[in-house]
C-alpha cells in the first residue's frame, strides 16, 4: 500500500488524515505546530520535522493549507519537498489557492519528475469527517487514476476538471456561487420579515420548491437562529473570493455580483467578524 505524507492538519486536514489512517494507509505528517499533529501521532502516524524530510520517506504527499504562499513554501521553499521527493512521487494539493501559481508549481515539480494534482474540496468540516467531500481535480488523467483510491477515502464525488489549475478554477466557481447565494438568502429572509411575514415559514416553503438549496437549508437556518459559529469562516471565504476575482481579471471578464459579494465580506471583516461563518452577511443589514 502506498505511503502518504500529509501537511496541513487544520479543521479540514485533520479528519481527512484520520480517515486515511482508518483506511489502512501508512501515514506520515509534518506540522509547524506540534500540538496539531498529536491526534494523528496517537492514531499511528509517523512524524517528520520538515516537508523535505517527509517527502524523502513517502510515495504520495497531500497538502491542505491556507494560502498560496504556504503551498509554495512547502513545495518549493528551502525545506520544500522538491529537494527530496523521489521521481514518481505524486503531490496532491487540496488547498484553495491561485490557479496560475498552481500551474507554475506543477511545471517546476515536473522538471524533477514529480507529478502534481490540484484537488480543492467542498463540503466543509462535516464532509471531511464523513469522507463525503466533493473533490475538483486538475492535472493529468493518468495521475488522477493512480491517486483515485486515496481520494475516494476522503471524498464521495471526484471529478477530473482538466489540466493543472482547472481544479482551482472549479473551486473559485464554487465559492462565487456560495457567496452570491448566501446574499440571495439574506435578502429573501429580510424581505419576508420587513413585510410582516414569518421568515422561518418562508424558508420552510421555499425548501420544497425550485429555490431550494443547501445554502437556504443550512445558512438560512443560521440566519434565523443568529448562530454564526463557523462552518466556513468569513476570513477564508474572503480569501477565496479574492482568488476568484483575481482569476476573472486574468481572463479579462467582469463579475459584478461576485464583486458585490466581496464588498459584503470586506464589510464583515472591517466590523471584526472574520472568525464568524460567512452567513453572518445577514448581520450587515441589522448593523
Amino acid at each position: 500500500m502506498q505511503s502518504i505524507g500529509f501537511i496541513g492538519l487544520g479543521i479540514m486536514g485533520k479528519p481527512m488524515a484520520l480517515n486515511l489512517i482508518n483506511a489502512g494507509y501508512p501515514l506520515a505528517v509534518y506540522a509547524r505546530r506540534a500540538a496539531t499533529a498529536e491526534p494523528l501521532l496517537h492514531a499511528g502516524a509517523a512524524n517528520y520535522h520538515s516537508p523535505q524530510e517527509l517527502a524523502a520517506n513517502v510515495d504520495i504527499i497531500i497538502t491542505n493549507v491556507q494560502a498560496t504562499t504556504d503551498v509554495e513554501e512547502i513545495l518549493l521553499g528551502p525545506q520544500g519537498i522538491i529537494h527530496s521527493a523521489k521521481p514518481g512521487t505524486i503531490v496532491i494539493d487540496m488547498s484553495t489557492i491561485s490557479a496560475i501559481t498552481t500551474q507554475k508549481m506543477a511545471a517546476k515539480l515536473a522538471q524533477k519528475k514529480i507529478a502534481m494534482l490540484d484537488a480543492p474540496v467542498s463540503g466543509g468540516e462535516q464532509g471531511a469527517i464523513a469522507g463525503t467531500l466533493s473533490i475538483m481535480v486538475g492535472g493529468k488523467a493518468d495521475i488522477l487514476e493512480k491517486a483515485r483510491p486515496i481520494l475516494a477515502v476522503m471524498g464521495k464525488q471526484i471529478v477530473h476538471i482538466g489540466d493543472h489549475g482547472a481544479g482551482q478554477v472549479a473551486k473559485a466557481c464554487n465559492q462565487i456561487i456560495v457567496a452570491e447565494t448566501i446574499i440571495a438568502v439574506d435578502e429573501a429572509l429580510r424581505l419576508a420579515k420587513a413585510s410582516g411575514v414569518d421568515p422561518a415559514k418562508v424558508r420552510e416553503a421555499l425548501l420544497g420548491g425550485f429555490a431550494s438549496s443547501r445554502i437556504l437549508e443550512i445558512h438560512g437556518k443560521r440566519m434565523l437562529d443568529q448562530d454564526y459559529k463557523p462552518g466556513f469562516k468569513t476570513g477564508l471565504h474572503h480569501k477565496d473570493m479574492h482568488l476568484a476575482l483575481e482569476q476573472a481579471q486574468q481572463v479579462k471578464i467582469n463579475l459584478p455580483a461576485a464583486q458585490h459579494a466581496m464588498k459584503c465580506l470586506d464589510q464583515l471583516i472591517k466590523k471584526g467578524h472574520s472568525e464568524l461563518d460567512s452567513s453572518a452577511i445577514h448581520l450587515l443589514a441589522e448593523d
